[in-house]
This record gives structure tokens, C-alpha cells and sequence, in this order.
């Protein structure tokens, strides 16, 4: 039932259809059975890959979440990505909204963005942000955005809302891997 609600709620808000990623790799097993990552093509309003998590978290969660990310490409190092964060959720610490997350690698090929900020979803705003579920819960939907070491450290000293403002101010292409640090 929860797979289904969030399944629909990403085909709601971005008007397509995801298709669920097999990925067999690691310790998959520690994630609820149901979980998937589901990748979503490019369309006309759209120009970038999208890759969603579903049922990273549970409806018994105190605080639910799911996370996405995007990509100029596709990329199967992003579903890796994407299973690994939810892989530390579930079994490390539970994640949320300003935290940050170590990919233990590049986001994509040698992009110096190893590392994710779990930010409010500003493309898609309140609409794809909070799904209502059973007992008054609200599911969180957050955007996964690749940043830097340098991001991540000035993040810990100056807060997340300065770091979003530097992104602002520079206006920083989320979307390229080889994009250098606003910090």
C-alpha cells in the first residue's frame, strides 16, 4: 500500500511514469523488501534523468522520507548511490533535511561532488515535498544534491542556509558534474 501511494505521488507531481531499477549489488537485503529505486527518462518539461527512491522509509517511521536525485545522464552509479544512502538510513543513522551524506565516491564520473545535501525539493516545491499518509503522518520527499567536500565543510561552519544562498548566488548548474565549488 505505502509503495503504491509513493509510486503515485512522483507519477502525480511529475507527470511520468518511473520504472523500478534491479540492483543486486551489496547488502541489499537490509532494505525493506519492497524498497526500489525508480529512474524516470527525460520529457519536454523535463531534460534530466530523475532517480527516486520508494520506500526508503516505512509508514511505522517516526519521520518518513524519500529522497531524489538528478542527472544529466543516465547513470547506474547514481542507483548505486541512491541504494547506499538509503542502505545508511535504514541501518546508520536516520537521514533528514539539511544533513549531509558521504557517496564514498564521485556522483558522477569525475565530478568532485562526493557528497550529498538533503535539501528542500525547490524544482517540484510543496507539492512533491509532503504526501499525507494514515494517523496524520506527512512523508517528506527531499532533493539529493551532489556537492563538494569544500560545500560540505562550510555547510558544518556557516549552516545549510547559507551554503543554499552561495548556490543561489552563483547560480550553480545542479546538474553539472564538473562544476566547481561555490566555496
Amino acid at each position: 500500500m505505502y509503495k503504491k501511494k509513493v509510486i503515485s505521488h512522483y507519477a502525480e507531481i511529475w507527470k511520468s511514469k518511473g520504472v523500478g531499477i534491479n540492483f543486486a549489488k551489496g547488502p541489499v537485503s537490509d532494505l525493506p523488501k519492497e524498497f526500489s529505486v525508480l529512474e524516470f527518462a527525460p520529457r519536454a518539461n523535463r531534460n534530466m534523468w530523475t532517480y527516486a527512491t520508494c520506500c526508503m522509509s516505512q509508514e511505522s517511521d517516526e519521520y518518513p522520507i524519500e529522497l531524489h536525485m538528478f542527472s544529466p545522464e543516465k547513470s547506474e552509479e547514481i542507483v548505486e548511490i541512491m541504494v547506499a544512502t538509503a542502505h545508511y538510513h535504514r541501518t546508520g543513522a536516520r537521514l533528514g533535511l539539511g544533513d549531509s551524506v558521504n557517496f564514498g565516491k564521485s556522483w558522477i564520473n569525475e565530478s568532485k561532488c562526493e557528497y550529498g545535501l538533503i535539501s528542500l525539493p525547490y524544482l517540484d516545491g510543496p507539492q512533491l515535498e509532503d504526501m499525507e499518509i494514515e494517523n496524520g503522518k506527512c512523508v517528506k520527499f527531499f532533493w539529493l544534491i551532489p556537492i563538494t567536500q569544500r560545500e560540505v565543510e562550510y555547510k558544518k561552519i556557516n549552516g545549510v542556509e547559507n551554503l543554499e544562498e552561495r548556490f543561489e548566488a552563483a547560480e550553480f548548474n545542479y546538474l553539472d558534474p564538473i562544476r566547481t565549488s561555490v566555496c
